[in-house]
């Protein structure tokens, strides 16, 4: 049955269905010796697929893999960076970061540390970072200066970014230091540097930004033993469950 080149890649577990399109455009796949083009169809029974120039197949698709990644500061939430900073597969032992088609869901900033999944499932990928499915993701947040209630309240309610408003959130006072304050702040959306941006916007700029959970998903767990940063874990098998249920059940 005939479906799209960038989903037969996501599926067999090569790249994700966003890394699949970026090697089409790169030129680097190739169908019954031709160049593929982005939207292409194939049916994988009929016509040979091939990545620079060797042939691929669902049998050769690795087994799945899914991890928690501590991430530090400094290191980039991709597979490949062309200024040459590390990324999260550095992070990796080489049998685990070649061959295997492993990549992030979704980002975290450079600067931003704390929990990312890592995995080569590239249908959940693509389902889980689709606009329409909802996650939710948790951060501890430090701040510059003591915003009030009534700017937590905003917050919550709502921020116009770039013409259109965010999402309802949940935002928390933890503490309040000297001249900072520490906050929570659960999101189900993930537009870029979101936090970091609506805290400039209402003044009180983001100091550090630390993302603590994914869904139920939890970087440091009583069951687990704490993560330091660069170190992963396998996800356990009621975790991927979560992970799954979140696309067969999107949140409008």
């Amino acid at each position: 049955m005939e479906a799209r080149l960038q989903k037969i890649l996501a599926q067999w577990g090569i790249a994700s269905r966003r890394e699949a399109e970026e090697m089409i455009r790169d030129s680097r796949v190739q169908i019954n010796g031709i160049l593929a083009h982005l939207g292409q169809k194939v049916d994988p029974e009929k016509d040979a697929i091939a990545i620079d120039g060797k042939p691929v197949s669902e049998k050769q698709r690795p087994p799945l893999i899914y991890l928690l990644l501590h991430k530090p500061a400094g290191v980039v939430s991709t597979c490949h960076d062309p200024h040459r900073r590390p990324t999260v597969l550095d992070l990796l032992p080489k049998e685990l970061r070649e061959g295997s088609g492993i990549h992030p869901v979704g980002r975290l900033d450079a600067d931003s540390t704390g929990a990312l999944i890592l995995t080569n499932d590239g249908e959940l990928t693509f389902g889980l970072t689709h606009p329409r499915h909802s996650i939710s993701k948790t951060y501890r947040v430090l701040v510059k200066g003591h915003p009030p209630e009534a700017v937590l309240q905003m917050w919550r309610q709502g921020v116009m970014l770039e013409g259109r408003k965010t999402r309802a959130a949940k935002v928390h006072l933890i503490e309040r230091c000297t001249e900072q304050s520490f906050l929570e702040i659960v999101l189900q959306e993930g537009r870029n540097r979101q936090i970091r941006r609506i805290a400039q916007q209402l003044g009180y700029p983001v100091i550090k930004l630390h993302r603590t959970a994914i869904g139920l998903i939890q970087l440091q767990t009583s069951k687990e033993p704490f993560l330091d940063e660069g170190e992963y874990r396998s996800l356990k098998d009621y975790e991927i469950h979560f992970l799954q249920e979140q696309i067969i059940q999107p949140n409008y």
